[in-house]
């Protein structure tokens, strides 16, 4: 094969990311772009499409030029997307009839909290998975038909199409001509259906949402279309792979079978465990998912939990409390003391998110003395994200009935390695850091390339996968035990 490289667009909530990997996995280049997050209202959270698209295009440009290649060396693109984010456009002129409304937007909150007085939550977490929240796009789609003039009757009309980030950016890579998602995304809409992997039609009728607006569910190694009137790239390329970032995450660390599970360090943490082939349905508030579904197989579903503050508390720690001036710095303060004393800091500072979902919980610091000092609080927060991720991985191995044998990491704090020894002794079992912690990227690459044939199966890509470090728990389990004991105790006192 003449084109000798892959490249990944990862479009996420704060900028666009695209990298190009080569046939050993490796990263040849990796260029990030940032753009302006819209807040019209508390609460309320947008996006710009064409700033979105203006980002995928400086960075494709950016990403050729720093690895001195030309469109001709790429043999296929994967698409990586921030979920439930959605956009309404018009088929013709590819013109977005209201700004994107992300995936942390709440406007439609009370549409919600009716649906669930009506008790429809069951009916709808026992088609979808999901919990009934402002977070999941169907609601979303329904606010813009409903508040934009003339939008709902151009819809009914067949003037408008819709979807969530990843179908946007392949309609205009394709300059119009392919309109799909891959059942990764759709999973997060709350319009499919987890058993037949397509739209629900008593779903559509619930959330006012016409058929004939949402793209076509295909499989995530799919031959999506190619590229087409760009400019910064020729035509022609192939767009082989799609799926949501944290399944894409998943994917790249080569989770590939149940029990197998990844955690994201990022802002909040999300944690993944692939439950195989079976719709394993939570019983401790942890959504069901699909993770992926690869060419001539059957679909593969997740378990999805996250904890809305992680590295978030960190910063909290640097600019809120200025205990730290910059971030790195936090392991170096923990390190001054054998532990933290007694504190205890519960970083609900947005809430709680799963296994509770409480979102009037706040955020506690306790356990304090005339001895406490800023290393014992610093201890406290590592010690916080560690535990709240060992709170919602228990739930995962209760619900899958199966224990896990490692937690693989990636994101932006797992460089932390008192943070990683933390998590494994609070879990019982080895973490395990691989050498390439975009993870989010190199799942995107990863289906893209098994599309176009550039790698031949799964296998060759778990080959390609390679640990930079591993972390065994150094405390036994009575200790485990107690200190999740205090943990959930602190925990309390936020609910309060």
């Amino acid at each position: 094969m003449s084109s000798q490289y892959i490249m990944a667009i990862d479009q996420g909530t704060t900028g666009t990311t695209v990298s190009i990997l080569n046939h050993g996995g490796g990263l040849v280049a990796k260029v990030n772009q940032e753009y302006p997050q819209i807040f019209p209202k508390p609460g309320w959270v947008e996006h710009n499409p064409e700033d979105i698209w203006k980002s995928v295009m400086a960075t494709i440009k950016s990403a050729l030029e720093q690895s001195h290649l030309t469109g001709l060396d790429i043999a296929a693109i994967g698409i990586t997307n921030q979920r439930e984010t959605v956009v309404v456009w018009d088929k013709k002129t590819m013109a977005p009839v209201y700004n994107a409304i992300v995936w942390q937007c709440r406007r439609t909150q009370d549409f919600c909290e009716q649906l669930k007085k009506e008790k429809l939550q069951t009916m709808i977490s026992k088609k979808t998975g999901l919990v009934l929240d402002p977070y999941f796009s169907a609601s979303k789609i329904r606010w813009i038909l409903k508040n934009v003039n003339g939008a709902n009757q151009k819809a009914k009309q067949g003037q408008l199409i819709c979807g969530n980030v990843d179908s946007y950016l392949l309609f205009r890579l394709t300059d119009g001509k392919s309109f799909y998602t891959d059942v990764s995304n759709a999973s997060r809409t709350m319009l499919m259906n987890l058993q037949t992997l397509q739209w629900d039609k008593d779903l559509l009728k619930l959330f006012g949402v016409y058929d004939s607006m949402l793209p076509e569910i295909v499989e995530s190694n799919f031959m999506f279309g190619h590229t087409k009137n760009l400019g910064v790239l020729p035509d022609g390329i192939p767009i082989t792979g799609i799926a949501g970032d944290q399944q894409a995450a998943l994917f790249g660390q080569t989770c590939f079978s149940a029990g197998e599970a990844k955690c994201t360090f990022g802002t909040g943490s999300f944690l993944l465990m692939n439950t195989g082939q079976v719709i394993s349905r939570s019983k401790n508030k942890l959504l069901t998912t699909v993770a992926w579904k690869l060419k001539n197989q059957k679909p593969f579903y997740a378990l999805e939990g996250g904890a809305f503050i992680c590295g978030a508390a960190v910063q909290w720690l640097r600019d809120g409390l200025g205990l730290i001036k910059k971030s790195s710095e936090v392991e170096s303060l923990a390190r001054q003391v054998e532990d933290s004393a007694g504190v205890e800091f519960v970083p609900a500072l947005a809430g709680l998110g799963a296994p509770y979902w409480v979102s009037e919980a706040r955020g506690v610091l306790c356990g304090l003395t005339r001895g406490t000092n800023k290393s014992h609080i610093a201890r406290a927060t590592l010690e916080a994200m560690a535990l709240q991720n060992v709170e919602i991985l228990q739930a995962m191995q209760q619900d899958l009935g199966k224990k896990m044998k490692s937690l693989r990491v990636d994101g932006g704090a797992v460089g932390n390695d008192l943070l990683m020894q933390m998590q494994a002794n609070y879990l019982g079992v080895k973490v395990e850091r691989p050498k390439q912690v975009e993870s989010t990227s190199i799942g995107a690459g990863y289906l893209a390339g098994l599309g176009a044939g550039f790698w031949e199966s799964q296998n060759e890509l778990k080959k390609i996968w390679s640990k930079d470090n591993e972390f065994g728990s150094l405390i036994s389990g009575r200790e485990r035990d107690l200190r999740m004991k205090k943990w959930r105790k602190a925990v309390q006192r936020a609910l309060i």
